[in-house]
Protein backbone atom coordinates (compact mmCIF):
# COMPACT_ATOMS: atom_id res chain seq x y z
CA UNK A 1 0.00 0.00 0.00
CA UNK A 2 1.04 3.10 -0.55
CA UNK A 3 2.05 5.53 2.28
CA UNK A 4 0.27 9.06 2.13
CA UNK A 5 1.88 12.65 3.86
CA UNK A 6 -0.37 15.10 5.13
CA UNK A 7 -0.33 16.75 1.95
CA UNK A 8 -2.37 14.21 0.13
CA UNK A 9 0.65 13.01 -1.83
CA UNK A 10 0.98 9.37 -2.52
CA UNK A 11 4.24 8.07 -2.39
CA UNK A 12 5.13 4.64 -3.37
CA UNK A 13 6.38 2.36 -0.43
CA UNK A 14 10.10 1.99 -0.59
CA UNK A 15 11.71 -1.75 -1.41
CA UNK A 16 15.16 -2.90 0.18
CA UNK A 17 16.81 -5.44 -1.69
CA UNK A 18 19.21 -7.34 0.80
CA UNK A 19 21.46 -10.11 -0.51
CA UNK A 20 21.79 -13.53 2.52
CA UNK A 21 25.64 -14.97 2.55
CA UNK A 22 28.34 -12.09 3.38
CA UNK A 23 25.45 -9.32 3.76
CA UNK A 24 22.86 -10.31 6.26
CA UNK A 25 24.04 -13.75 6.86
CA UNK A 26 27.93 -13.01 8.19
CA UNK A 27 30.81 -15.49 8.92
CA UNK A 28 33.71 -17.67 7.43
CA UNK A 29 31.25 -20.77 8.41
CA UNK A 30 30.00 -21.68 5.07
CA UNK A 31 32.80 -20.78 3.48
CA UNK A 32 35.00 -23.62 5.36
CA UNK A 33 31.90 -25.92 4.95
CA UNK A 34 32.37 -25.57 1.47
CA UNK A 35 35.93 -25.92 1.71
CA UNK A 36 36.11 -28.79 3.40
CA UNK A 37 32.94 -30.58 1.03
CA UNK A 38 35.38 -29.20 -2.13
CA UNK A 39 38.84 -31.16 -0.19
CA UNK A 40 37.70 -34.72 -0.54
CA UNK A 41 38.29 -34.19 -3.67
CA UNK A 42 42.00 -32.84 -2.98
CA UNK A 43 44.97 -34.57 -3.26
CA UNK A 44 45.47 -33.52 0.66
CA UNK A 45 41.99 -32.50 2.32
CA UNK A 46 44.17 -30.51 5.22
CA UNK A 47 46.40 -28.42 2.97
CA UNK A 48 43.42 -27.06 0.91
CA UNK A 49 41.34 -26.50 3.86
CA UNK A 50 44.30 -24.27 5.51
CA UNK A 51 44.68 -23.05 1.96
CA UNK A 52 41.63 -21.90 1.95
CA UNK A 53 41.60 -20.04 5.52
CA UNK A 54 44.66 -18.05 4.88
CA UNK A 55 43.40 -16.45 1.57
CA UNK A 56 40.02 -15.41 3.20
CA UNK A 57 42.00 -14.01 5.64
CA UNK A 58 43.78 -12.11 3.34
CA UNK A 59 42.16 -12.41 -0.33
CA UNK A 60 43.56 -11.00 -3.54
CA UNK A 61 42.53 -7.97 -4.65
CA UNK A 62 40.61 -9.43 -7.85
CA UNK A 63 38.87 -12.51 -5.45
CA UNK A 64 35.08 -11.30 -5.97
CA UNK A 65 33.89 -12.93 -2.48
CA UNK A 66 34.79 -15.90 0.00
CA UNK A 67 32.90 -18.09 -2.51
CA UNK A 68 35.29 -16.83 -5.56
CA UNK A 69 38.48 -17.20 -2.82
CA UNK A 70 37.43 -21.14 -2.50
CA UNK A 71 36.82 -22.18 -6.17
CA UNK A 72 40.30 -20.37 -7.23
CA UNK A 73 42.01 -22.12 -4.60
CA UNK A 74 40.57 -25.68 -6.03
CA UNK A 75 40.92 -24.99 -9.55
CA UNK A 76 44.57 -24.40 -8.58
CA UNK A 77 44.51 -27.65 -7.20
CA UNK A 78 42.94 -29.07 -10.36
CA UNK A 79 39.19 -29.93 -8.86
CA UNK A 80 36.31 -29.11 -12.08
CA UNK A 81 33.57 -27.50 -11.71
CA UNK A 82 31.24 -30.40 -11.28
CA UNK A 83 33.26 -31.29 -7.79
CA UNK A 84 32.77 -28.07 -7.09
CA UNK A 85 28.99 -27.82 -7.52
CA UNK A 86 28.82 -30.89 -6.13
CA UNK A 87 30.64 -29.63 -3.30
CA UNK A 88 28.86 -26.25 -3.36
CA UNK A 89 25.55 -28.28 -2.51
CA UNK A 90 26.39 -30.67 -0.01
CA UNK A 91 27.78 -27.43 1.74
CA UNK A 92 24.72 -25.88 1.86
CA UNK A 93 23.09 -28.71 3.66
CA UNK A 94 25.05 -27.74 6.74
CA UNK A 95 23.96 -23.79 6.75
CA UNK A 96 23.43 -22.33 10.35
CA UNK A 97 24.56 -25.35 12.10
CA UNK A 98 27.76 -26.04 14.39
CA UNK A 99 29.48 -27.38 10.77
CA UNK A 100 28.37 -23.92 8.62
CA UNK A 101 27.92 -21.26 11.63
CA UNK A 102 26.69 -17.82 10.69
CA UNK A 103 26.27 -14.57 12.68
CA UNK A 104 24.24 -11.26 11.69
CA UNK A 105 24.34 -8.03 12.55
CA UNK A 106 23.40 -6.56 15.95
CA UNK A 107 20.79 -4.58 15.07
CA UNK A 108 19.59 -5.73 11.68
CA UNK A 109 16.51 -7.68 13.32
CA UNK A 110 15.00 -4.33 15.10
CA UNK A 111 16.28 -2.32 11.72
CA UNK A 112 14.23 -4.96 10.04
CA UNK A 113 11.51 -5.05 12.13
CA UNK A 114 10.30 -1.61 12.69
CA UNK A 115 11.15 0.01 8.83
CA UNK A 116 8.55 0.99 6.96
CA UNK A 117 9.98 -0.39 3.61
CA UNK A 118 9.56 -3.68 1.37
CA UNK A 119 12.34 -5.90 2.91
CA UNK A 120 13.14 -8.38 0.23
CA UNK A 121 15.62 -11.17 0.13
CA UNK A 122 17.76 -12.14 -2.69
CA UNK A 123 20.02 -14.53 -2.97
CA UNK A 124 21.91 -16.61 -5.79
CA UNK A 125 22.20 -19.68 -2.94
CA UNK A 126 19.14 -22.30 -3.22
CA UNK A 127 16.68 -22.77 -0.38
CA UNK A 128 18.49 -25.39 1.42
CA UNK A 129 18.02 -24.42 4.79
CA UNK A 130 17.72 -20.74 4.62
CA UNK A 131 14.58 -20.60 6.56
CA UNK A 132 16.52 -22.57 9.40
CA UNK A 133 19.37 -20.44 9.32
CA UNK A 134 17.06 -17.27 8.96
CA UNK A 135 15.70 -18.28 12.60
CA UNK A 136 18.82 -18.83 13.95
CA UNK A 137 19.41 -15.47 13.03
CA UNK A 138 16.57 -14.25 14.75
CA UNK A 139 14.92 -13.02 11.28
CA UNK A 140 12.20 -15.40 10.84
CA UNK A 141 9.47 -13.77 9.19
CA UNK A 142 11.31 -10.20 8.72
CA UNK A 143 11.30 -10.52 5.16
CA UNK A 144 8.23 -10.14 2.80
CA UNK A 145 9.85 -11.73 -0.37
CA UNK A 146 12.48 -14.19 -0.22
CA UNK A 147 13.94 -15.13 -3.63
CA UNK A 148 16.42 -18.16 -4.29
CA UNK A 149 18.36 -19.32 -6.73
CA UNK A 150 17.92 -15.72 -8.08
CA UNK A 151 20.69 -15.99 -11.04
CA UNK A 152 22.16 -12.08 -10.40
CA UNK A 153 22.90 -9.99 -11.82
CA UNK A 154 20.80 -10.74 -14.65
CA UNK A 155 18.02 -12.32 -11.91
CA UNK A 156 18.12 -8.49 -10.55
CA UNK A 157 17.48 -7.01 -13.58
CA UNK A 158 14.16 -9.30 -13.69
CA UNK A 159 13.10 -7.83 -10.24
CA UNK A 160 13.77 -4.43 -11.13
CA UNK A 161 11.55 -5.16 -14.10
CA UNK A 162 8.99 -6.05 -12.54
CA UNK A 163 8.62 -2.87 -9.84
CA UNK A 164 6.66 0.10 -10.87
CA UNK A 165 9.18 2.94 -11.90
CA UNK A 166 8.50 5.54 -9.59
CA UNK A 167 9.35 3.26 -6.59
CA UNK A 168 12.37 4.07 -4.89
CA UNK A 169 14.87 0.85 -4.45
CA UNK A 170 18.23 0.75 -2.28
CA UNK A 171 19.77 -2.54 -3.13
CA UNK A 172 22.33 -3.90 -0.54
CA UNK A 173 24.80 -6.32 -0.81
CA UNK A 174 28.53 -7.34 -1.09
CA UNK A 175 29.20 -8.18 -4.62
CA UNK A 176 28.93 -5.24 -6.52
CA UNK A 177 28.90 -6.61 -10.19
CA UNK A 178 26.03 -8.83 -8.90
CA UNK A 179 23.76 -7.31 -5.89
CA UNK A 180 24.50 -3.58 -6.85
CA UNK A 181 25.34 -2.63 -10.41
CA UNK A 182 21.81 -3.44 -12.05
CA UNK A 183 20.31 -1.15 -9.46
CA UNK A 184 22.64 1.60 -10.08
CA UNK A 185 22.56 1.69 -13.70
CA UNK A 186 19.39 2.17 -13.17
CA UNK A 187 19.59 5.17 -11.04
CA UNK A 188 18.43 3.33 -7.57
CA UNK A 189 20.48 3.57 -4.74
CA UNK A 190 22.68 1.46 -3.18
CA UNK A 191 24.79 -0.31 -0.13
CA UNK A 192 28.29 -1.75 -0.27
CA UNK A 193 29.14 -3.68 2.07
CA UNK A 194 32.36 -5.93 3.38
CA UNK A 195 35.80 -5.83 2.41
CA UNK A 196 36.14 -7.46 -0.92
CA UNK A 197 37.28 -4.47 -2.72
CA UNK A 198 35.92 -3.95 -6.64
CA UNK A 199 37.29 -0.95 -8.56
CA UNK A 200 34.16 -0.14 -10.33
CA UNK A 201 32.01 -0.17 -7.42
CA UNK A 202 30.39 3.60 -7.14
CA UNK A 203 27.69 2.54 -4.31
CA UNK A 204 25.76 5.45 -2.82
CA UNK A 205 26.84 3.93 0.70
CA UNK A 206 29.76 2.10 1.78
CA UNK A 207 30.92 0.50 5.03
CA UNK A 208 32.69 -2.75 5.81
CA UNK A 209 29.88 -3.88 8.09
CA UNK A 210 26.15 -3.97 7.90
CA UNK A 211 25.63 -2.76 11.72
CA UNK A 212 27.67 0.81 10.48
CA UNK A 213 25.19 1.22 7.37
CA UNK A 214 21.99 0.22 9.40
CA UNK A 215 21.66 4.74 10.44
CA UNK A 216 21.81 5.43 6.34
CA UNK A 217 19.58 2.87 5.24
CA UNK A 218 17.11 3.91 7.81
CA UNK A 219 17.73 7.38 6.73
CA UNK A 220 17.08 6.44 3.56
CA UNK A 221 13.76 5.13 3.90
CA UNK A 222 12.59 7.98 5.94
CA UNK A 223 13.44 10.25 3.08
CA UNK A 224 11.83 7.63 0.55
CA UNK A 225 8.57 8.58 2.17
CA UNK A 226 9.07 12.18 1.61
CA UNK A 227 6.97 13.53 -1.44
CA UNK A 228 9.03 15.11 -3.99
CA UNK A 229 8.01 19.34 -3.98
CA UNK A 230 8.85 20.86 -7.76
Amino acid sequence: MDATSTTGASVPRPVLILDFDGTVALGDGPLLAYARAVAAHAASADALVTAVAAHLAAPSADAIDGYDVVRRVAVAEGIGEDALAAAYTASRAQLGTDEAPVTVAAGLASFLRTTDAERLLVTNAPATRLDAALASLGLEGLFDRIITDAAKPAGLETLLDSLDEDVPVLAVGDVWRNDLAPAHARGHATALVGGYPDPTADPTYRAATLDELLPALAEWVATAHVPFSA
